[in-house]
């Protein structure tokens, strides 16, 4: 048999003064904007597409390292397959992966890097 449930009874809540004023907030941040436009990221975009195409070639070498064909002879008759092996197929795969998200970045610094700076309002002419 269930026990009864009981109900809890609720206190009374006091409404208390809130704080007010300038103090509450922090102060306003002085240091400049963060700058985007930096043309060193060029140099870092293009490391990065050298390290994809290091990565791309590492792919091409763990496949064929992961593909091995197997031929064998028994009197006339000759049956080819292949036979494959998991980890340099997935290092292949991996690499892949990486020159991908490394092409996606360098993509990304080289639109940092010739990105236009902003231009200050004209002032009205009188």
């Amino acid at each position: 048999m269930l026990a009864p449930q009981s109900h809890e009874k609720l206190l009374t809540v006091i409404d208390l003064p809130q704080p007010t004023g300038a103090d509450l907030w922090p102060p306003e941040d002085d240091r400049p904007a963060a700058r985007l436009h930096k043309p060193l990221r060029a140099l870092v975009g293009a490391a990065e597409l050298i390290l994809a195409a290091l990565a791309v070639w590492g792919v091409f070498a763990c496949w064929k390292a992961g593909v091995v064909p197997v031929r064998i002879t028994y009197g006339d008759t000759t049956l080819e397959s292949q036979r494959y092996f998991g980890g340099p197929l997935a290092g292949a795969i991996g690499l892949g992966t990486l020159a991908a998200i490394l092409v996606v970045d360098a993509i990304r610094q080289f639109l940092l890097a010739v990105r236009t700076r902003r231009r200050k309002p004209k002032e009205p002419r009188n």
